[in-house]
């Protein structure tokens, strides 16, 4: 009768290699994708400043007491420099906006109601795959391809003072 004793503490090492190895990728996989989401909540969270700041500074500009409503054409340059503090953080046209490739264009200046106004930024995240355009695309299994910018939208509502 032969006594069975435990397996050879070399073939054990040799198979924690070979686990390791299968799931390397897959671990890696997973702290990317944390990655890109903790990016996507901070670039939301930035919009979301923004989108509040420049709500803050054209209701405090916005409200016209000789109509009793809100005016947003009253000074001519209201909706520009509101656009600006969204981008840039400050009523003027420089520095650096406060997220790459964040434009004018993508933010949206408008009265609701008779005493609110509404800052709205729409954003497109990139995901670090996806290049410096953001036009990076992972091919699909039916020949369209899926594109990887996730669209942010930044709302804010306030009242006029």
């Amino acid at each position: 009768m032969r006594l069975h004793a435990f397996k050879d503490p070399q073939r054990q090492q040799g198979l924690a290699i070979v686990e390791f190895t299968l799931f390397l990728p897959v671990l890696l996989l997973l702290l990317l994708a944390f990655g890109e989401f903790g990016r996507m909540l901070y670039q939301y969270n930035v919009l979301l400043q923004a989108s509040r700041d420049a709500d803050r500074f054209v209701a405090s500009q916005a409200w016209n007491s000789t109509k009793g409503t809100i005016d947003l054409t009253t000074p001519a340059t209201l909706v520009d420099q509101t656009k600006k503090v969204a981008v840039y953080g400050v009523p003027v046209d420089t520095g650096n906006a406060v997220l790459p490739r964040l434009e004018l264009g993508d933010v949206d200046v408008a009265a609701v109601g008779i005493n609110h106004v509404r800052v709205t930024i729409t954003y497109t995240f990139c995901p670090v795959i996806s290049g410096d355009n953001c036009d990076g695309a992972i091919p699909g299994f039916f020949g369209s391809q899926i594109a990887l910018g996730i669209p942010l939208v930044a709302t804010t509502v306030m009242r006029a003072l």
